[in-house]
């Protein structure tokens, strides 16, 4: 691919990107991404072959950050035993989730939208980016319960889990949520370490 083209190629997706999180799927036209990112109204066809091509190429850059943030996490207890696993995993989860800014601002928001009004990405998503997740969480959670992953305690911890750091995630609902709450998105440290006291303190009343 020529320079050009795999710069008009960038600037296409780094517009569609915002546009897409900004608004959602279907409230943006091709037009509008050529207009924003100074192409060619032909560039997505010739690009992505139309604007859902371009639109699962930007759902598959937000499943890649995701997936980073599984790993560093998941990496970050290699070793250790479950309950310190669980905090680190929390800890880097959160840490990396609440700082989206800058060129990934738009990937909460994205994500957000694609959960609330799905379109027919939302299944690379959730496979994807929030199955692995789900499974690291469901064995850290079973070894600390001693149990299999099958017990229904299980998927019940890993929601209770999940739910806590997705409401400290840069995203409308979750502030409008601290709001009602009088909720500070503090640290996202000390918010990592009460949620996985708070955990770990509900899972061990269950044994």
């Amino acid at each position: 691919m020529k320079q050009k083209d795999r710069e008009t190629r960038e600037r296409l997706l780094k517009a569609a990107a915002q546009l897409f999180a900004d608004r959602g799927f279907k409230k943006v036209t091709v037009r509008d991404i050529c207009r924003a990112a100074r192409a060619n109204v032909a560039s997505v066809n010739y690009h992505f072959g139309d604007k859902t091509g371009l639109y699962r190429e930007i759902v598959q850059r937000a499943i890649e950050r995701v997936r980073e943030t599984n790993d560093a996490a998941r990496a970050a207890g290699d070793g250790l035993p479950p309950e310190e696993r669980l905090r680190r995993y929390i800890s880097v989860a959160l840490c990396r989730s609440a700082s989206s800014s800058g060129q990934v601002a738009w990937i909460p928001k994205l994500i957000n939208r694609e959960l609330i009004d799905p379109t027919p990405a939302v299944d690379a998503l959730l496979e994807q980016a929030f199955r692995p997740r789900v499974d690291d969480l469901s064995a850290m959670v079973a070894a600390i319960l001693g149990c299999d992953r099958e017990d229904p305690r299980v998927p019940q911890c890993v929601a209770s889990i999940h739910v806590q750091w997705m409401l400290f995630v840069p995203n409308p609902i979750a502030s409008r949520f601290r709001e009602k709450l009088r909720l500070r998105a503090e640290d996202p440290v000390k918010l990592a370490d009460h949620i996985a006291r708070f955990s770990l303190a509900g899972i061990h009343a269950l044994q």
